[in-house]
């Protein structure tokens, strides 16, 4: 089952997303992560290994092609190690 603690979307140019990404990297580093968004807030205790998922995607409906840059973190509470390759930037 999965519950969702969670969720908020924003059209943002790529300046906020930029500031966003590296404010996010910032508090992941310092390990003092919360997200916050309308007055809620949810502290994330990430542990020192996780699994990094980027995930690339086209999706074409008709006429319209929409693509999606996916960064994701998974772990599971109190396991340590991840799966997978090594992701590197170009």
């Amino acid at each position: 089952m999965e519950k969702t603690l969670f969720k908020t979307e924003e059209r943002a140019d790529r300046n906020r997303v930029v500031t966003f990404l590296r404010d996010l990297a910032d508090k992941i580093e310092q390990n003092e992560l919360v997200l916050k968004s309308n007055g809620d807030e949810v502290p994330v205790d990430l542990p020192d290994t996780v699994t990094l998922e980027v995930e690339l995607e086209e999706e074409i409906e008709g006429d319209t092609t929409e693509h999606s840059l996916e960064v994701e973190l998974e772990w599971v509470p109190g396991q340590e190690g991840g799966k997978g390759g090594t992701i590197s930037l170009g």
